[in-house]
């Protein structure tokens, strides 16, 4: 059996244009972390959109899909990344993630096209300056 180098993430794919023939090779219920890109100029992608998929319902495949079908969003992307997650990492740990890089993104106009949520309350209580570390 081998060992993972990551504690995280399972697998993951990235850059992927949008397609239904790429979204639907996501397995149903994939729980984990995805990116929706805009490709701006050939080979140039901005971040438009992270979110995250627990896979109780849909998983990572549902949720792009019903990205596709939003009409405000549907014109924002053309590309996705997918991470998906161990078996054992749980829904409170998947909604961490997500809700770090939403943090770590919150002041990106570009990256905020559809993010309504833009910073982690979590993470805002935990917040201590440099100097108090110690």
């Amino acid at each position: 059996m081998s060992i993972s180098e990551l504690r995280l993430i399972k697998r993951f794919d990235e850059f992927c244009p949008k397609t239904k023939t790429a979204i639907n090779q996501i397995p149903p219920k994939t729980r984990g972390i995805y990116a929706l890109l805009n490709e701006t100029q050939p080979g140039k992608l901005e971040v438009v959109y992270i979110g995250m998929a627990r896979g109780l319902k849909s998983g990572i495949r549902g949720r792009l899909h019903s990205h596709e079908k939003s009409d405000e969003k549907r014109k924002l992307w053309t590309h996705f990344s997918v991470y998906e997650v161990w078996d054992n990492i749980t829904e409170s740990e998947v909604a961490e993630l997500e809700g770090l890089f939403r943090h770590i993104y919150r002041k990106d106009v570009k990256a905020n096209r559809i993010n309504k949520q833009r910073s982690f309350k979590k993470l805002i209580k935990a917040h201590k300056k440099l100097a108090d570390w110690a």
